[in-house]
């Protein structure tokens, strides 16, 4: 919810600047391209390489490259998979072989995906994979700041000394060429747009060496355009009905977590009773039921519980799979651990076919506590 509301305020404040700056894919795309234009040289050299025929020189340039892409994408895409296990032990058992199955399958899809869609794919995802461009339009008003080309300016365009009759823009090019999507900025505001503002730095550069303002290309708003006005700093209005509301409900929302958080039970009990056969009576005439006991322990420490049962005084307790009937159990860190329960209890214990039991987890180390209530099936009287 967090991300949500602060992408909304972020998309509201200064359009897709998310996009330009902060997004995976364009952190990926701009990695990647960096170690292409360190293998294979700036843009003109990679054209020409593309043209020529397949040589030593070019085969050994792009396998280079693409086994640096594989191994970006392996450290940084394919460690995903360790936001889901305890990162150090799955980091071990990868490498020795001993992860399971699902755990290098994990790794190598995500592994994949990165290398095609930052290696590959690139900029095709911002414009035909990803719905942000749809919906930002949604998002942004008349006081958002976007990139934008000052037309009435820059407009008509024209190369040479003589300026006369002609605006700032030299046609140069060098906004399109810096462009990671392809477009042309003076176009006007468009879907591809990412706002990463590589246009800006390229037209200042060339408006200064030109002897003419900075800020032919540059951040303005939708109502400062339609008056063919440059932004002033002063008519910046962060502060808007729509962001206060995004950042008032970012806070109500951080402060809920925040509660949750620190209100968090280290540990959890929970209780299924068997449905079939609801009960069983044994051959000296008690009742019995079985249940599945799960405990889960939210802390980075084995912890040792011991189980009790409120409701019957003489009732015993049986583990699955243990001979003595000493209900202690041992819970991994960070894990879930599940046993299978049986309770047997005298039938004159019974006031009715359903009784009310309460089961208690005990931490034999800190007297940490935790319960739950279930109910104990017996013969209809």
């Amino acid at each position: 919810m967090i991300a949500a509301l602060a992408l909304f305020l972020f998309t509201a404040a200064a359009g897709r600047v998310w996009c330009g700056y902060a997004c995976p894919q364009t952190v990926w795309v701009d990695l990647f391209l960096i170690i292409e234009r360190f293998i294979e040289g700036d843009r003109n050299a990679r054209i020409r390489l593309e043209d020529s025929a397949w040589t030593l020189p070019k085969i050994a340039k792009r396998l280079v490259k693409h086994g640096i892409w594989l191994a970006i994408a392996a450290l940084t895409g394919g460690a995903w998979a360790f936001y889901f296990a305890d990162a150090p032990t799955l980091l071990v058992d990868l490498f020795t072989l001993q992860a399971e199955e699902i755990a290098y399958i994990s790794v190598g899809v995500l592994t994949a995906t990165t290398y095609a869609l930052g290696g590959l794919a690139r900029e095709q995802v911002c414009t035909y994979m990803c719905p942000w461009p749809r919906i930002q339009s949604a998002m942004i008003d008349e006081d958002s700041l976007i990139i934008s080309y000052q037309e009435r300016r820059g407009e008509p365009r024209g190369r040479g000394g003589r300026r006369d009759g002609l605006g700032d823009c030299v046609n140069c090019n060098q906004c399109v060429v810096v462009c990671p999507m392809g477009i042309d900025i003076r176009d006007g505001m468009q879907l591809e747009c990412i706002s990463c503002a590589l246009c800006v730095d390229a037209c200042n550069s060339v408006m200064d060496k030109v002897g003419k303002p900075r800020g032919l290309i540059g951040y303005n708003t939708l109502a400062n355009l339609d008056k063919g006005k440059e932004l002033q700093r002063s008519q910046i209005r962060l502060l808007r009905p729509r962001t206060i509301l995004y950042g008032v409900l970012i806070a109500v929302v951080g402060a809920i977590m925040l509660a949750a958080l620190l209100t968090r039970p280290v540990l959890e009990l929970n209780v299924q009773r068997d449905r079939n056969p609801l009960f069983v009576t044994l051959s000296n005439g008690d009742i019995r039921n079985g249940y599945t006991v799960k405990i889960l322990n939210k802390i980075h420490q084995t912890r040792h519980f011991r189980l009790t049962l409120d409701g019957f005084p003489d009732a015993v307790i049986k583990v699955i799979g243990r001979d003595d009937h000493a209900p202690l159990f041992t819970v991994p860190p960070d894990q879930l651990a599940s046993f299978r329960v049986l309770v047997s209890t005298a039938k004159a214990n019974l006031t009715g076919d359903t009784t009310d039991i309460r089961l208690l987890i005990l931490d034999q180390e800190n007297g940490v506590s935790a319960e739950n209530r279930t109910v104990f099936r017996g013969p209809k009287r």
